[in-house]
């Protein structure tokens, strides 16, 4: 089960042209947006990735605008672990538990989840929160991910099991984001 004291959660390459070519991406986005208003809500530290920013272009309005008070974290290499700033990032909070979601699935969601996992992290895949351009790329980072030990969860399920109870001082602010 997750827990909100030692949950986070990290948004990876949502970006640019690509983040409007992959499967389903307006849904995507506004999951993302979603998730990323409920771990504020919940207090989640959140770390926020870019790719070659220079070249893909910046995170997603909808996105961006709900960070504005960080900058993302840049990386050139399709796995975030390998990217120094990103593990101090990592390694500068009390989480256990990493959610992760963003695109694209098979590519750098895939290396950077498999990276956090043997850094010694729990991760959780959230499903409806990553896309690739192909349907077929999406599941087979999902198979891969799960097979290496890595949680599925989805934006209602995760954001529900970190409220926990419905009394919460958070829940009615959850409750709106879902509805």
């Amino acid at each position: 089960m997750l827990v909100k004291n030692d949950t986070g959660l990290i948004v990876v390459d949502v970006q640019g042209k690509l983040a409007r070519l992959v499967h389903d991406s307006k849904s995507m986005v506004a999951n993302i947006a979603k998730l990323v208003q409920g771990a504020q809500v919940l207090g989640l530290p959140i770390l926020w990735l870019e790719q070659n920013p220079d070249k893909l272009g910046p995170t997603v309005q909808e996105i961006s605008e709900l960070l504005a008070g960080q900058s993302p974290i840049t990386k050139y290499t399709f796995d975030a672990g390998k990217e120094p700033d990103f593990v101090s990032a990592v390694h500068s909070t009390d989480v256990k538990t990493w959610l992760i979601c963003g695109i694209e699935a098979h590519i750098c969601v895939y290396q950077s989840a498999s990276h956090l996992k043997n850094l010694g992290f729990e991760v959780e895949l959230v499903g409806d929160c990553i896309a690739s351009r192909s349907k077929t790329n999406k599941k087979l980072a999902i198979a891969k991910l799960t097979a290496k030990g890595i949680g599925i969860t989805g934006l209602e399920m995760c954001l529900y099991e970190l409220v926990g109870d419905c009394r919460s001082e958070e829940f009615k602010s959850i409750l709106k984001l879902i509805k």
